[in-house]
C-alpha cells in the first residue's frame, strides 16, 4: 500500500506532466498559426503579419477560454485599435504625443464596447513606427486576425475531440 506522500507526489507529478503538456500544445498551436501567417505573406507577396499576433497566439493558444480570447474581442480589439491608430496618425500626424493619445484611445474603446484584447492595445503603436496606409486595416489587421481566429478554433476543436 501506499504512503500518503508517495500518493501526493505522484499528484504533482501528474500535474507538472499536463502542465507541461498544455504548455506544448499552447505552443504547437502557435507555430502552426504564425506559419500560415507567414506563409500566406509568402505566396502572396503581402504583409499578413502585425507584430501583436504573436501576443494574441499567447491567449488564443494558451488561454483559449478566456474572454480576451473570444472572436468578438480579437477581432474588434485589433480592428478599434488599427482603426484609432490611423486615424490618430492620419489626423494628428506623427510624433510622441499622438501615439500616445492613440494608444490610451484604443484603451478605452476596447474597454467601452467590451472588445478588450491586450495585444491589440500595442497596433496604434506599431502604427506609428511604420506609417502604414488605410488598406493596413484589411491587410494585415483584418485578414490575418481572421486567419488566426480560424486556425485556433480548427486546432483546439481538433485537439478537444480527438484528444
Amino acid at each position: 500500500m501506499s504512503s500518503p506522500s508517495t500518493l501526493q507526489n505522484k499528484d504533482v507529478i501528474a500535474g507538472r506532466r499536463g502542465r507541461v503538456g498544455r504548455i506544448l500544445l499552447a505552443g504547437l498551436g502557435a507555430f502552426v498559426a504564425l506559419g500560415a501567417l507567414g506563409a500566406m505573406a509568402t505566396l502572396t507577396g503581402s504583409a499578413w503579419i502585425v507584430g501583436s499576433f504573436g501576443a494574441s497566439c499567447v491567449l488564443l493558444f494558451g488561454f483559449p477560454d478566456v474572454p480576451f480570447s473570444r472572436a468578438r474581442n480579437v477581432v474588434g480589439g485589433h480592428l478599434l485599435s488599427s482603426t484609432i491608430g490611423l486615424v490618430c496618425l492620419h489626423v494628428l500626424g506623427p510624433g510622441w504625443w499622438a501615439m500616445a493619445m492613440a494608444g490610451a484611445c484604443a484603451a478605452m474603446l476596447m474597454m467601452a464596447t467590451d472588445t478588450v484584447h491586450p495585444p491589440a492595445g500595442s497596433n496604434p503603436v506599431i502604427i506609428y513606427l511604420s506609417h502604414p496606409g488605410w488598406d493596413f486595416l484589411v491587410l494585415p489587421t483584418l485578414a490575418g486576425v481572421l486567419l488566426l481566429l480560424a486556425v485556433s478554433r480548427l486546432y483546439w476543436y481538433l485537439v478537444r475531440t480527438r484528444g
